[in-house]
């Protein structure tokens, strides 16, 4: 057990945290990421959005959505940009996507650097959109283009926009740094001439392979169902699409999560290593899951956000 003097510092590290998320989120504005509100695939669902207010932990901003069927970003803008913008993608299981432990929570350290941050939802796979497993990728396909679209509204270079990915949402992130150019919806407008490549991916404790007994059990039934099928398996394991054409990527695991297993990203590792992509790994001994930044305070995981600032830096 931390020492009196230790729990007293994490405890005022929460409450300043809270403060600036707070603040961030004041500042922040919201975007569309299709054009009619609604995602043309999601014509079919029956899903009814629902904001779920979770009151845990140290922190009273912890909410997350379930139901997206009208996806939107978050736009957290620092005073001054350093050109560079990150969508980030967080996670939920593929059942739900949280708005502020990986979200809101990053916009003070990343917004101090000069990053703009895009903080996306996403349409969940088993809600019956016509995409089906594929309607997450589709929805970051269009926010990747829009961004890239409109980078000149918040100065930043079309070239230095990136993903950030948290369980789930690293899966999700993975499946757009691999599968960029695939067609999984039909043109709309100008935004989808742009590239959906991400110059760079940072995968956080992701949830990535569809094989057993790796897998993370809960994201793969709500991808692709109780019982899919090789080809299934294979289609939704990014680590199998691996190519030298794959951007840069930034891994970070704690070895002792216990819901997505640390083999998910030494997969990703040895895949993007064999095909000689840039990749950068750190694995934590302690974290557990879900760290975000708030739960990471009083650990060593709590460098993750400089190191892959830096580590991105280096890259760009």
């Amino acid at each position: 057990m931390p020492p009196p003097h230790i729990k007293g510092e994490r405890m005022n590290a929460h409450e300043v945290l809270l403060t600036r998320m707070r603040e961030a989120v004041a500042r922040s504005h919201e975007i569309s990421v299709w054009p009619q509100g609604d995602a043309p695939g999601a014509r079919q669902s029956r899903a009814v959005f629902t904001l779920e207010e979770r009151l845990t932990g140290d922190s009273e901003l912890d909410r997350s959505v379930t139901g997206v069927c009208a996806p939107r970003i978050v736009v957290y803008a620092p005073e001054h940009p350093n050109g560079t913008g990150i969508l980030v993608t967080p996670g939920g299981s593929y059942r739900r996507v949280v708005l502020d432990k990986e979200g809101s929570a990053l916009a003070p350290a990343f917004n101090d650097r000069g990053y703009t941050l895009f903080v996306m939802t996403y349409r969940l796979p088993a809600d019956g959109h016509a995409e089906g497993a594929d309607a997450p990728l589709a929805d970051l396909q269009r926010a990747m283009r829009l961004i890239r679209a409109r980078a000149s509204r918040w100065q930043l270079d079309p070239d230095k926009l990136g993903v950030l990915g948290f369980s789930a949402g690293g899966h999700a992130a993975a499946s757009l740094g691999t599968r960029w150019n695939d067609a999984v919806y039909a043109p709309l407008d100008e935004t989808d001439a742009f590239s959906a490549r991400p110059a760079f991916m940072g995968l956080v404790y992701p949830v990535m392979t569809m094989e057993e007994p790796v897998a993370h059990p809960g994201s793969r039934e709500a991808l692709i169902g109780t019982q899919p099928d090789d080809h299934a398996i294979h289609r939704y394991s990014p680590e199998k699409a691996i190519t030298r054409n794959t951007p840069p990527a930034f891994l970070l695991h704690a070895v002792d999560d216990p819901a997505v297993k640390v083999e998910n990203s030494l997969l990703m590792f040895n895949a993007l290593h064999a095909q000689g992509v840039p990749v950068e790994m750190h694995l934590f001994e302690q974290g557990q899951h879900g760290f975000g930044i708030r739960d990471a305070l009083g650990l060593p995981a709590h460098l993750w956000p400089a190191l892959l600032m830096n580590w991105i830096e280096s890259k760009l």
